[in-house]
């Protein structure tokens, strides 16, 4: 999206954003209305003065001043009842459109790429999901359909005061050239003022989100101190940002009440010195009446105007907000689901061709790989840190697009396969695993209805966690909290092993880190793993030796390439291998004990 950075109004945006209202159609064009029927009747109420003070007041006429009065108060009632439809039906208009906006944001972001969101950071997404498209809400609700009922009504005051007196008329335009050149820099100077504060809202989330998410490695590391330093400092930004926006409406509205003032006086001073009796009037004299309606008609002409550049504010800010949001909106990183056909069942053939993949262009992290894992095969892959076995999983189930070759299910490329066919047929537990604020059940189910309590715990029992739930507060229905705080990372990675066996996949795709696990846990996961992969297709990274050595085939990666296949024992009786060298760093103690 063209970078609208200094302009004073997009239109291309703004255009935009209303197409969202097609589907509320009626309600836009009532809103409209009762934002035309408001100016109409608040403009009537300075000439209805007129005629009360010249033609009944003035004339002691007691009986036009009761059926003038009389028309007052009908006419506030109806225009106390179009502003309260124009609130409400505004507000419930702008709801209803963010509503239809953050659905479809919602919906694109589960599309994305993991490549997106290493990138991307989490606050900032929040700020655009929830902060920014609220602030698009108060475009329809205080911006967009107050100004065109301030512009129209100033519209019909100009063209009544010129009716009524244009010598007066005169007098109050002559103030105007003032307020609309203050107005138009107030608006270009705000428009980037409220850049500026959107960044560093943005920032401030981003900061407190992290921070929040990794308090244990503040404390653990003693950073306390340095974090609330930097906090202090992104606040201290975001403090001046707003107080730039203060300092732009400190100068304007006092220019304008002066403005307005300069415009009252010049009206008594001049409606004083050439006023003429009622009696005497005559078509476009000032009489009492019409210097009473032109100060209020001239104060109805001045507020909206200054009311625009602060409802413009909102406008200006609700527009930031829009094209922030939809340049996610136009984020072409999502994972192309063209496939047509949908894998009701796998045999579970794994074929790697060639395949070629970098996380950043031009360097490459898996370099032409080539293997094959038979039906109900376990493959073991094994190799240093960053030799591209995590990779692998995840081009496996398409979180990541490949650069060239191809990837294979049943002769079958991913590509061909629809999505979430795809992944309802492969179950992937990663190394760290992630656990939602709900309980454990729904923790295992992931909201999917067909998976009852009855075979969620009928599975925990066959793969040995059913004794470790079962002690916990409310077993199966325990709050884990954010993130799974609640839970050790054995246990987590236990609950993931449930989740991943419940679902009933073709093909496992199994991070088998045991990191900070006690040995409870780990014999536990030992057992799990067992049993999930028994006469399943299997791709593991295996951290383990008992793991290893039950494999049909391992695969020794380097650099991003397989320098060796082959069973432990083949391994091992190469002279030198790569292998064998891992075996004796890293395995032998293990197989010792």
């Amino acid at each position: 999206m063209a970078d609208t950075k200094g302009k004073a109004f997009d239109f291309k945006l703004f255009r935009r954003l209303l197409a969202h209202t097609n589907k509320y159609r009626l309600t836009f064009y009532f809103v409209a209305f009762a934002a035309i029927a408001m100016s109409a009747l608040g403009t009537f109420s300075p000439i209805l003065l007129k005629w009360t003070i010249d033609d009944a007041i003035l004339m002691a006429d007691w009986s036009l001043l009761v059926y003038f009065v009389s028309i007052m108060i009908v006419v506030l009632v109806a225009e106390v009842i179009f502003q309260f439809c124009f609130i409400f039906y505004a507000t419930w208009l702008g709801q209803h459109v963010i509503k239809d906006i953050r659905v479809k944001l919602f919906k694109l972001m589960l599309s994305f790429k993991m490549k997106y969101y290493d990138k991307s950071a989490v606050g900032r997404l929040t700020t655009r999901a929830v902060n920014d498209i609220e602030t698009i809400a108060s475009i329809f609700s205080q911006g967009l359909f107050t100004i065109i009922s301030d512009l129209l009504k100033m519209a019909i005051i100009a063209t009544v005061m010129l009716i009524m007196s244009w010598k007066l008329a005169l007098i109050v335009f002559s103030i105007l050239p003032i307020l609309i050149y203050a107005t138009r820099i107030f608006q270009k100077a705000m428009k980037l003022a409220f850049e500026d504060v959107r960044n560093e809202v943005a920032n401030l989330n981003s900061f407190v989100q992290e921070r929040i998410t990794g308090m244990k490695i503040v404390q653990v590391f003693a950073r306390e101190a340095t974090e609330y330093k930097e906090f202090k400092k992104i606040n201290e930004k975001h403090k001046k940002a707003w107080v730039k926006t203060v300092w732009y409406n400190s100068i304007f509205f006092p220019i304008a009440e002066m403005s307005g003032a300069l415009a009252l006086g010049l009206l008594v001073w001049f409606g004083a010195r050439h006023a003429v009796p009622g009696e005497l009037a005559l078509p476009g004299s000032i009489t009492l009446g019409t210097i009473a309606a032109f100060i209020q008609l001239s104060q109805m002409l001045y507020r909206p105007l200054r009311m625009i550049a602060d409802k413009f504010n909102t406008l200006q800010m609700g527009m930031v907000a829009a094209n922030r949001v939809f340049e996610i909106l136009d984020t072409k990183s999502h994972i192309a689901d063209e496939g047509k056909i949908e894998m009701t069942q796998t045999n579970g053939l794994i074929e790697f061709k060639k395949v070629h993949f970098g996380y950043v262009e031009n360097e490459e992290v898996i370099k032409g790989i080539s293997f094959t894992v038979q039906p109900g095969e376990t493959i073991a892959l094994v190799g240093a840190t960053g030799a591209g076995k995590s990779t692998i999983i995840n081009l496996l189930s398409r979180f990541y697009e490949i650069n060239a070759g191809d990837i294979l299910v049943d002769t079958i490329s991913v590509k061909d396969y629809t999505l979430a066919s795809l992944r309802n047929h492969i179950a992937v537990v990663l190394q760290d695993v992630f656990l939602f604020a709900d309980s454990i059940l729904n923790n295992i189910t992931l909201g999917d209805e067909n998976i009852t309590e009855e075979e969620v715990v009928a599975a925990a029992k066959e793969i040995g966690v059913h004794q470790f739930i079962s002690s916990l507060p409310d077993a199966y229905h325990y709050n884990v909290k954010e993130r799974g705080s609640m839970l050790s990372s054995g246990q987590r990675q236990l609950i993931a092993f449930l989740r991943a066996y419940v679902s009933k996949p073709s093909v496992l795709v199994l991070d088998e880190a045991t990191s900070s696990i006690d040995t409870y846990s780990e014999e536990l996961i030992q057992n799990a793993t067992d049993k999930l992969t028994q006469g399943r297709t299997s791709i593991v990274i295996a951290h383990r030796l008992a793991t290893i050595k039950k494999a049909d085939q391992i695969m020794v990666m380097d650099a991003g390439k397989i320098v060796e296949k082959g069973t432990h024992k083949e391994l091992l009786a190469k002279a030198d291998g790569f292998y064998k060298n891992l075996y004796e760093v890293q395995f032998m103690t293990e197989e010792a004990i």
